[in-house]
Formats: C-alpha cells, structure tokens, sequence
C-alpha cells in the first residue's frame, strides 16, 4: 500500500504496507509492556473515573485485532474467535501474543488492491481497510494511554510512550 503524494515531476511516498505493519508492532510491543508491568493485584479490578480495568482493556485490543486482522485480509471477519475474559494476566499476555503472530500471518496476504476495498468490519463497521486498520492502531493507542493514568495513579513508572 503506498500513499502517495505528486508534486511537481516527484512522486513521495508517504507510508508503505511495510511501514505501517512496523509502525502497529512498535505500538503493540510497547502496549505488551505495560500490560506485563501492571501489577497483577490491580490488572483486574483497577479503575478510575469508570473507566474499565486494564483486563478488560486489553481484551477489547485482542478482540479486535484476533478477528481483524484476518477480516482485513480476506474479508472473513469471523475466521478467529473472540475470547472471554481470562481469569489470568499471563493467559491474556499469551492471547496478545497469539494475536502478534496473527498480524506476522496475515499482513503479508493484504493486497495493495485489498487496503483500498470498502469492507464492513465485524459486520457493523463500514470502511475503507485501510480505515479499519488505522482504528485497529488508533483505539490500541487511546486505550494504552488510559493505562498510563492508572500507573500514574498507583505512583507507578511506565515506560515511556516514545519507546516503541
């Protein structure tokens, strides 16, 4: 997938699919970090505000991504199951793992053709793929950043966001 942008007798290249794919993995293993480093006592039942606890965080990024990224790739946006709530840090650091190794399998089967397909995501979310997966990286970002308030919170150092 190139964006690209002409001016005058130039042609840039404003992101590739490579690029992209590189820029969501930064963000995911800095999001797996923090998920490891939260401390188990509070991973389940810490909220602030109403806001939900990091369990059900990063089960709603797993949800996403798991079925997801297979829909952008095919089209089929029920190929991966969503998951329940674990009842342990370690399960869900293993589901995201699960999903990493999902977006490794199924980046390389979407098309320059397919990020600019209309498709409708989980059957309820309409958009261009591209779209779709930019929201994929875009909510992982929100939520991390409502983690950081509660290390914040708790007096807690959380790696920097900038270390990707």
């Amino acid at each position: 997938m190139e964006n690209t942008i002409a001016t005058n007798e130039k042609t840039i290249t404003a992101l590739t699919s490579k690029g992209l794919r590189e820029h969501w993995e930064g963000h995911r293993r800095l999001t797996r970090r923090l998920l490891e480093a939260f401390p188990e006592e509070h991973f389940f039942s810490y909220s602030i505000g109403g806001m939900r606890p990091v369990a059900a965080l990063a089960m709603e990024l797993i949800n996403i991504t798991g079925p997801g990224i297979p829909g952008a790739a095919t089209g089929n946006w029920n190929l991966v199951a969503r998951h329940d709530l674990p009842s342990t840090k370690q399960a869900i650091l293993d589901l995201w793992d699960q999903n990493t190794a999902l977006i490794s399998e199924y980046w390389p089967q979407i098309t320059e053709e397919r990020f600019q397909e209309e498709d409708v995501a989980f059957g309820n979310y309409p958009g261009t793929v591209i779209s779709l997966l930019m929201y994929f990286i875009d909510n992982e970002i929100h939520h991390r950043g409502q983690i950081y308030v509660y290390f914040r919170a708790l007096g807690l150092e959380a790696a920097p966001f900038y270390e990707r």
